[in-house]
């Protein structure tokens, strides 16, 4: 079984990641609007139908713009946890509420996503990892610091979405108060390219064939610096730069060759989906 994945935007302005097998996929979080989500899904050759859950990793309005709008019109479940929702006020049918909780494993046909706790200023903070038995791809933004749980679940990934969110030095010369900069590298705001490298160099399993940097700051980040960055230590992961315009090209991983190489289904991706 093989697991295909996409971001379907990532940055301040809206966060959305697709992950699924040919029959069933989620959506981890859904910060842009439902209109921009489907059209983003038909250029990559995927259907709504498949989408059997929206899982919502914390209740800033770049992750859950367009959840109630998406959830409502095709109803699809939405995966939170209690605080969350009170948090962030979504107005979501009851009936499409579906409990979250961290390291509770949900299944949705062959897929396992378990949510795991993480550093962000937010009330109840997760990161996710899908699992369909034989591979895994972990989504890893808003970590604020790479924690003994972030570790552990990047440790076991075929491919992830990974924060690279801001340079170092473009931040501390930048144009943002200075409090806006402490909460951006505080501990709870973001990770820097220079943590995520660490992240990656330390922990990296060698089975990874594919890593998504992700959630780049618009004003104190660069998508070259970060490609440079990450190419200069990628080994045979394939490195790629979400953008917060766009989707990426839709991936796929299957866990059972070693260090399996980029798979971007442009040809196939119509009949499959």
């Amino acid at each position: 079984m093989s697991l295909f994945f996409a971001s379907l935007n990532s940055g301040s302005n809206g966060n959305c990641y697709y992950v699924g097998t040919r029959q069933d996929a989620v959506l981890i979080d859904a910060g842009i609007s439902c209109r921009e989500t489907e059209i983003r899904m038909k250029r990559l050759g995927l259907s709504l139908k498949n989408v059997k859950g929206i899982f919502v990793t914390h209740e800033h309005f770049d992750h859950t713009k367009g959840i109630a709008v998406l959830s409502k019109k095709h109803q699809i479940p939405v995966y939170i946890t209690n605080p969350t929702l009170q948090q962030a006020r979504l107005r979501i049918k009851p009936h499409l509420i579906a409990r979250l909780n961290a390291y509770e494993p949900i299944s949705i046909g062959d897929l396992t996503i378990t949510a795991f706790p993480k550093l962000h200023d937010a009330v109840d903070p997760l990161s996710m990892v899908v699992d369909d038995g034989t591979n895994k791809v972990g989504v890893f933004t808003d970590i604020g610091f790479s924690c003994e749980h972030v570790i552990k679940h990047f440790a076991q990934c075929h491919a992830a979405f990974l924060e690279s969110n801001y340079d170092e030095h473009m931040l501390e010369v930048g144009p943002y108060p200075l409090p806006l900069k402490n909460r951006i590298r505080g501990g709870k705001g973001h990770i820097s390219n220079r943590q995520a490298a660490t992240l990656f160099k330390l922990h990296r399993p060698e089975f990874m064939s594919h890593l998504i940097l992700s959630h780049l700051s618009e004003h104190n980040n660069s998508p070259a610096l970060v490609q440079n960055l990450f190419n200069s230590i990628a080994g045979q992961t394939q490195m790629i730069v979400a953008t917060r315009y766009r989707e990426t090209e839709l991936f796929c991983v299957d866990g059972r060759v070693k260090n399996s190489k980029s798979v971007a289904y442009k040809q196939e991706q119509l009949s499959l989906f």
